[in-house]
């Protein structure tokens, strides 16, 4: 466990690498007694650092390591999470900048928006269902403020879950009248289909994870408010993100969300 210190430090770190799009060495190499209640720390001060902004606000929250090949490969046995903020949520009628971003990549998600707030530590995947007033196609930017992705588990976790941004797309649906468990998903870039999923691949059901996140976040006295925006984990393996790029995700059910990166 790193000192009050270290953990000022390795978050300035990371936020210095983050304004001046410049990745720095692993945090868990260069505070090598970091751990994961650290790593929320770290990731909570920058949170509140950028909330100190004008017009800044949590705008919701993503789910990390909701897969289980991702879940060995960190060699973990839950998901992690970071904060979505207002100004972190694009949308799909402006290109995406790739030159505010050190090393973006998108996941394919399936977005939950909350009607009501969520109960805390009871959460159960019936109150998710009964709390969202609407599911939408989304994808989340991903970018990593770590040199070539070399993330262990308190790396991705103190770097806000490696979030950057979110695209919703603009069809909005009830969660009552599909299987939110099973949706198929396919993503292009441009003409050529590049991966394509299922919602299965998020804990057998993304609206377990949001539950998981519900009962997570309430150990730190947080709830996940009406309004806000929900990501659960992605249906398929993250996509690196280049200048020309253009990517649309086509969901069951769902409609479509795009993102085209200059």
């Amino acid at each position: 466990m790193l000192d009050a210190s270290h953990r000022a430090a390795a978050a300035d770190l990371l936020r210095l690498a983050e304004r001046d799009r410049a990745p720095i060495a692993p945090l868990t190499r260069t505070f090598p007694a970091i751990d994961v209640v650290d790593a929320y720390e770290i990731q909570l001060r920058n949170v509140r650092r950028r909330l100190e902004q004008p017009g800044v606000r949590v705008r919701g929250h993503k789910v990390g390591l909701s897969s289980e090949v991702m879940q060995r490969m960190m060699g973990v046995d839950e998901p992690d999470y970071g904060h979505l903020l207002s100004d972190m949520v694009l949308s799909e009628d402006t290109p995406v900048e790739t030159g505010r971003y050190c090393s973006p990549r998108i996941e394919v998600e399936i977005g939950y928006v909350l009607g009501d707030s969520l109960p805390g530590e009871d959460c159960t995947e019936e109150d998710v269902l009964a709390a969202t007033e609407y599911v939408v196609a989304s994808l989340e930017l991903i970018d990593s403020r770590i040199t070539d992705w070399r993330i262990g588990l308190a790396d991705t976790i103190a770097d806000n879950a490696s979030s950057a941004g979110v695209l919703l797309g603009a069809k909005r649906v009830a969660p009552g009248g599909l299987d939110l468990a099973d949706l198929g998903v396919v993503l292009h870039r441009g003409d050529e289909e590049i991966a394509r999923g299922r919602t299965s691949a998020v804990l057998g059901d993304p609206t377990v994870a949001v539950a998981w996140l519900a009962r997570k976040v309430a150990a730190f006295g947080v709830r996940l408010e009406a309004g806000h925006v929900i990501l659960p984990g992605s249906c398929t393996a993250a996509v690196d993100a280049r200048p020309g790029d253009e990517f649309r995700a086509e969901f069951e059910g769902l409609g479509d969300v795009s993102a085209r990166f200059v």
